[in-house]
């Protein structure tokens, strides 16, 4: 996996959009520069999904960038996506690497040194930390201090992206945290001028 890749992660949600087509959200986001997308949808039957997974990987593969399944090693390895992103309470690291194979890539949720350090050490690619400043699109996500971001980037030889409540407001703020990246879902996708608003998110992100 290309480190650069995760500088700007856009993570899909249908309700983020306003009802908008999220295949043309997405291609508005790339055009505007995300470097990688994420397809994390609660609330679609399997099939459904995964039909979307395949439009949204073909355009991804279009702007040659990685595409990505959240939680479902299944649905990663039958739209045969670039990669997957677990969760605490997902598939173990080790179980998806022997689905998936080694040419794929696994992020993973950390939210502390310890679990930053397990993951690494069972083999993930990057890992996603936060929510950094709340999240509007979890209700039930702890708000993660700069402090512990820092160290989860210190206590790991692999990428850490930062996550939850990132809008072009507060984005600057993560500088000097050791990040290689942001993961932004409504800070893009709810935003009338998605291509502009991702133009301007790799601007800041360039000097952070």
């Amino acid at each position: 996996m290309n480190r650069n890749n995760l500088l700007l992660y856009l993570i899909t949600d249908r309700e983020a959009a306003g009802g908008r087509n999220l295949c043309e959200c997405v291609k508005a986001a790339l055009d505007g520069g995300v470097t990688m997308v994420q397809l994390r949808e609660k609330n679609m039957e399997y099939e459904e999904l995964k039909k979307e997974a395949f439009e949204i990987k073909k355009l991804c593969h279009e702007y040659k960038v990685p595409f990505i399944i959240n939680d479902n090693v299944r649905l990663a390895l039958e739209t045969d996506a670039d990669g997957v992103h677990l969760g605490q309470s997902d598939m173990g690291i080790e179980e998806a690497r022997r689905i998936l194979g080694k040419n794929k890539i696994i992020g993973a949720t950390a939210k502390t040194v310890e679990q930053a350090k397990a993951a690494m050490e069972q083999g993930a690619d990057y890992l996603g930390s936060g929510a950094v400043f709340g999240s509007s699109t979890k209700k039930d996500a702890v708000t993660m201090s700069f402090d512990m971001l820092k160290n989860i980037c210190r206590s790991v030889a692999i990428p850490v992206v930062a996550i939850g409540g990132i809008n072009l407001s507060n984005v600057s703020k993560l500088a000097k945290t050791g990040i290689k990246g942001v993961a932004v879902i409504s800070g893009i996708l709810t935003e009338t001028d998605i291509c502009g608003t991702s133009e301007k998110f790799r601007r800041i992100l360039k000097n952070i």
